[in-house]
């Protein structure tokens, strides 16, 4: 059976509809959907598990593409549906008349397809790797291998509603300070590069004394104009800063996503291989990696960590009680909930006192340069009067 992306025509009203369904040949989609109540209008045949191909450029693609949150809509939704005893094929097919994203309608439908010709459901989920991330498929194959697709796809939901809702915090939380941040910069570099000088260059060929203040602008202006430079190491020390918090989220995404692998039945090789390429931080990506090789030779899982010296003493410590007493997925769910929250009220402390501080900096350094363009003028305009 095939699958058509289609575009028609509701016979009643008027309406331009378009989505994805499966049938044997575009004589039986135009029957199926004239049963509907559309008229078939276009239909395009897609080859299961590859991507549609044309020359035309979309320009509204990034606003269509799949997003974790819908991933993990769908995965609670999916989990409820086969908890109720639903066959897997036919809750894929009740989410497919579910979604409204035609990205996801598609991906769905070719799933489908494939389950119904007997490929396994991991083996169908990992031929649309931008729907659905490593950690995913072989948490389900994980499940299908030990029977509990059901748990496996509760434990998933979790996890990527928790990772969503930890991502949502964070951005709106940044998204603020970043903005003021931005326009602040420019505003006031502008102002200090482009508007100061030429201002500043009328008051010196009056040849008359300037107020202190002016004379400050005009000297700020001057180093910013020679010494650009520095801004360049204060945003570097930004940047250094705003890594080592990232760090810290990567610690949690490490242990919430080896805790959840493990739960569902993932090898530990295996499960380090996922975490490593979902950390999101090269340094740490590097130290699982190097982790995995010494856990390959013997070794306990806590022990490289430590050696490397990029993992906080506590996350070592609570692993290694977790080896030791069987528990190490309640350990590394410990952390990742413990790590979770200390992000969250950084955040929450961070912003609560950038965006004040942001803004009486930034009314301060308008407001003193109009102050010390202004004055001078209003003086020069009473001593022609």
């Amino acid at each position: 059976m095939a699958v058509f992306e289609f575009r028609g025509v509701v016979a009643t009203t008027g309406k331009t509809v378009r989505g994805v369904r499966d049938a044997e040949n575009p004589k039986v989609l135009r029957a199926a959907l004239r049963r509907d109540g559309i008229m078939l209008t276009l239909a395009t045949e897609e080859a299961a598990g590859k991507a549609k191909t044309s020359r035309e450029i979309d320009l509204f693609k990034f606003f269509r593409r799949i997003g974790a949150g819908d991933v993990a809509v769908l995965t609670r939704q999916l989990a409820t549906l086969v908890r109720a005893g639903i066959p897997l094929v036919d809750s894929i097919g009740a989410l497919v008349d579910q979604v409204e994203k035609e990205e996801l309608k598609r991906v769905l439908t070719v799933v489908r397809e494939k389950l119904n010709e007997g490929t396994s459901f991991a083996k169908a989920l990992e031929q649309h790797p931008r729907a659905f991330p490593p950690i995913f498929v072989n948490m389900v194959a994980a499940g299908e291998a030990s029977g509990t697709l059901e748990q496996v796809l509760e434990r998933l939901a979790d996890f990527m509603e928790g990772q969503a809702r930890l991502r949502a915090k964070v951005s709106a939380a940044l998204a603020y300070p970043a903005l003021m941040a931005i326009i602040g910069t420019l505003l006031i570099s502008v102002l200090m590069v482009a508007v100061v000088p030429k201002v500043t260059a009328i008051f010196e060929s009056l040849d008359r004394a300037l107020p202190w203040y002016t004379q400050v602008l005009i000297g700020t202006s001057n180093f910013l104009a020679g010494y650009w430079w520095l801004l360049l190491i204060l945003g570097g020390g930004g940047l250094w800063w705003f890594r080592r918090w990232k760090k810290m989220l990567s610690v949690a995404r490490f242990a919430k996503t080896l805790a959840t692998l493990l739960a569902a039945g993932v090898p530990l090789l295996k499960a380090m291989e996922i975490v490593r390429n979902v950390l999101d931080n090269a340094l740490l990506e590097k130290v699982v990696e190097e982790a995995t090789g010494s856990i390959r030779e013997g070794e306990s899982i806590a022990e490289p960590l430590r050696r490397s010296g990029q993992f906080p003493p506590i996350v070592t410590h609570m692993i290694a009680v977790g080896e030791k007493s069987g528990q190490l997925e309640q350990m590394l769910e410990s952390v990742a909930e413990a790590y979770d929250a200390q992000v969250e009220t950084t955040v929450q402390a961070l912003t609560s006192l950038l965006e004040p501080l942001m803004i009486v900096v930034m009314g301060a350094a308008v407001g003193f340069i109009a102050f010390s363009i202004m004055m001078p003028l209003i003086q020069m305009n009473e001593f022609v009067q």
